[in-house]
């Protein structure tokens, strides 16, 4: 029973993190020093609305908070809280008044025009919602090989083919994943050159000792060919030794980009949240290797003694999209955050991207993480999102059915239910909205074949596309 309750929080944990607003530990630390003068909803008070959308605009940066709250402001009739709060409790109660902000603004607001039944007016287009493959248990990524033909994984272990409308029986041999907490099997993506070469590529979570009770596990990836509905020449292109497998179940990572010969993946933390920033681990870190596996000498911590030769970038919580710049090359990244504290990355060579020194988010039971957004030598993101939308695949738009969308980033959300786009201008977000809004869990995007924007959906389990509507 201790087991199947061990491996039930670790299912649920990362479901209802980002459902939590206005609850936990910090919810007690408004209670006992903010709610007689701000009111229980942050709404009213001696001490004026919370609420104000100019709020911190009028007090400043992150780190002005931090300071007013701490030395007070008596001719605004501010008290000091420095003798009684630390750094880090300050920051966990910003992101509190954030998540609230938030969630009025939405109770108000109608973020996305439904025309009616299943069509919608957003991001300039009138469009519809066509659900093109049902019947599916848990997908987690698609991989287009053509206008009539794709690849879909289920978290609980098959690879599936999608063709001329009919979806397959699961391929046969496929390697054997471990469906625990967040792990089964993952991403899937055909090699830039598959109608040349044929590879199919995997990841999935490993176990070198399945057979245990509560088995450790690590992402691990492989390329085949799939022949008469079977998985056959397999070669495993990135795995570790057991001694960097743990019981954790959660974030692995994954999702794939292919650039110049080179195979870019990001492994999670694995709810170690220090190691990904110890060199020696591979955990916590996008990687770069060779497409067949190899590793590249001039990776940039290859000079260092024991760094993992494959780390690319590290402080990467749980990478959960990658995509490539259609235009520009540069690969963009989205990490899952903790409660607060989504992400969109610049993915760069060699770079230390914070986590868990610094974050824009806080523990799910409401507790700190830390006090710090920034410090010196860690990259920032280019857009984050508190509170958290539960972000998972990325996509740029690469089709003509849309175009004012030409190019534009696509971010699913998971317990937000939410599509969002993002405009990009020389490597900047410069505008956001919401799209599309409770249809599912957004788990993976991507531009199909024929022009039309797909989204794989958990909850309901189908993959639709949108559709331009006349």
């Amino acid at each position: 029973m201790r087991i199947f309750f061990i491996y039930l929080v670790s299912c649920l944990i990362p479901i209802y993190a980002q459902n939590r607003i206005g609850t936990g530990v910090v919810k007690k630390l408004y209670e006992e020093y903010c709610l007689n003068c701000h009111g229980e909803n942050l709404e009213s008070g001696l001490g004026g609305s919370l609420l104000r959308e100019s709020l911190m605009e009028d007090i400043g940066s992150q780190d002005d908070f931090i300071q007013y709250i701490k030395l007070g402001n008596l001719d605004m009739g501010m008290p000091a809280f420095g003798d009684k709060l630390t750094d880090s409790q300050i920051r966990s109660l910003q992101i509190y008044i954030e998540e609230i902000q938030l969630k009025k603004e939405r109770e108000v607001k109608n973020l996305v025009g439904s025309v009616q039944k299943n069509k919608y007016k957003a991001g300039g287009y009138l469009f519809r919602l066509e659900t093109v493959i049902e019947d599916l248990d848990m997908p987690w990524s698609i991989s287009f090989i053509s206008v009539e033909k794709a690849l879909i994984t289920e978290r609980s272990g098959a690879l599936r083919v999608w063709e001329d409308g009919m979806i397959s029986k699961a391929v046969s041999g496929t390697p054997e994943s471990i469906k625990r907490g967040q792990g089964g099997l993952l991403e899937v993506s055909i090699h830039p050159e598959y109608n040349i070469n044929k590879w199919v590529y995997l990841a999935y979570s490993e176990s070198l000792n399945a057979d245990e009770e509560k088995p450790a596990t690590m992402t691990k990836v492989v390329r085949g060919r799939i022949v008469d509905g079977q998985w056959c020449d397999q070669e495993d292109i990135f795995y570790t030794s057991e001694e960097y497998h743990n019981v954790s179940g959660v974030h692995y990572g994954t999702r794939f980009v292919f650039k110049d010969g080179y195979l870019y993946f990001g492994i999670g933390d694995r709810g170690k949240q220090d190691q990904a920033q110890d060199l020696t681990r591979p955990n916590g870190k996008i990687h770069r290797i060779h497409d067949d596996g190899r590793i590249p000498v001039d990776n940039p911590f290859s000079h260092i003694q024991n760094a993992y030769p494959s780390i690319w970038t590290y402080g990467n919580r749980n990478p959960q999209g990658l995509d490539l710049h259609p235009l520009t090359g540069a690969i963009f990244e989205s990490e899952h955050g903790p409660r607060g504290g989504d992400e969109i990355n610049l993915i760069e060579r060699g770079l230390n991207y914070g986590w868990p020194i610094i974050t824009y988010g806080m523990n799910y039971d409401g507790s700190p993480i830390t006090a710090k957004t920034a410090a010196d030598n860690m990259k920032q993101p280019l857009h984050y999102w508190t509170p958290s939308i539960a972000v998972c695949g990325i996509d740029f738009y690469e089709g003509d059915e849309f175009p004012l969308w030409k190019y534009d980033l696509f971010a699913g959300g998971l317990s937000s239910q939410e599509l969002h786009r993002l405009v990009i201008k020389d490597d900047k977000v410069v505008s956001t909205e919401i799209i599309l809004k409770n249809e599912g869990r957004v788990r993976d995007v991507a531009t199909g074949p024929d022009g039309m924007l797909y989204l794989v959906l958990n909850d309901p389990d189908v993959v639709v596309r949108l559709i331009p509507d006349e």
